[in-house]
C-alpha cells in the first residue's frame, strides 16, 4: 500500500495515496452533519459512509483508567514515530501487505498543539459484523475454529495485539477480523507473547460470563491455531 503525508494546521495527514484526505474527515460532527455517522459502541469510534469511497470506521484516541479522568484525549509530543495514530497506521499497513487478517488502514490524523497531540485513524469498516463477544453463545463450532485460524495468520505475519479481547474480533459473514491495533506490533518474533494473546481472549470470555457455554468453540479454537497453543 502507498501511501502519502500531508501538512496540515500544524499536524499532518497521513493517508492511502489513492485519496485526497481533508481535515473534515476526522471531524465527527462533519459526518454526523451529512447524516452519515453511526456510533459503534464505547470506544469503537463512528461508523462513516464515504460514498463511492467506501465505508469506514473513525476512531479518536483516547485515554483510559485514571489517566483518562485527568487528561482525556492530548498526549506528549515525542516525535512523529512514537506518536499513536502514526504507529497504529503503520502497523495496519505493514499487517494489511502480509496479509493478515485486519482492517485495511484509510488515513491518520496527528493535531499538534504545542508540546501535545491529539490523534484520530480512519479504517475500512467490516461490513455485517459482529464482535465475538455478542455472537459467542450461538456461534457454531466452525465459525470458531476459523477465529482459530485467523489468530495464527496474524501472529504468523507478525502481529501482536496489545488487548485482544472478544470485543476486537469481528465475525463477518466470510471472514473473521483482529481490530482496535493500538499499541500493537507487526514485527514479533517472540512466540510466548503471542501466545499470551490467546490467554488474554480467554481471559475476556470468562469475564463477560461466556465461559463455560464456549468451552467446546474454545476447544475447536485452540485446535485450529495449532501447535504452541495454550491449553
Amino acid at each position: 500500500m502507498d501511501f502519502r503525508r500531508t501538512a496540515v494546521d500544524g499536524g499532518f495527514i497521513l493517508a492511502d495515496a489513492a485519496l485526497e484526505p481533508e481535515p473534515d474527515w476526522f471531524d465527527i460532527d462533519y459526518w454526523r452533519g451529512r447524516g452519515a455517522g453511526e456510533p459503534l459502541g464505547r470506544g469503537r469510534g463512528v461508523a462513516v459512509s464515504a460514498g463511492d469511497r467506501g465505508q469506514w470506521v473513525l476512531r479518536h484516541y483516547h485515554r483510559g483508567g485514571l489517566p483518562g479522568r485527568l487528561i482525556r484525549d492530548s498526549y506528549a509530543w515525542l516525535g512523529e514515530r512514537p506518536a499513536r495514530p502514526v504507529r497504529e497506521f503503520e502497523v495496519l499497513v505493514a499487517l494489511s501487505e502480509a496479509g493478515a487478517p485486519v482492517p485495511r488502514p484509510v488515513a491518520a490524523r496527528v493535531a499538534r498543539m504545542g508540546l501535545c497531540y491529539r490523534g484520530d485513524i480512519l479504517v475500512e469498516r467490516i461490513a455485517d459484523s459482529r464482535s465475538l463477544a455478542d455472537a459467542a453463545t450461538s456461534l457454531p463450532t466452525v465459525r470458531w475454529s476459523e477465529v482459530g485460524r485467523a489468530i495464527r495468520r496474524f501472529h504468523d505475519a507478525g502481529g501482536w495485539h496489545a488487548d485482544l479481547n472478544a470485543r476486537n474480533i469481528l465475525m463477518a459473514p466470510d471472514n473473521v477480523v483482529l481490530i482496535d491495533l493500538d499499541r500493537g506490533r507487526s514485527d514479533c518474533e517472540a512466540p510466548i507473547r503471542q501466545r499470551r494473546n490467546l490467554d488474554r481472549l480467554l481471559r475476556s470470555l470468562h469475564k463477560l460470563g461466556l465461559m463455560p457455554a464456549a468451552g467446546n468453540g474454545w476447544r475447536a479454537l485452540i485446535e485450529a491455531y495449532g501447535p504452541a497453543a495454550p491449553g
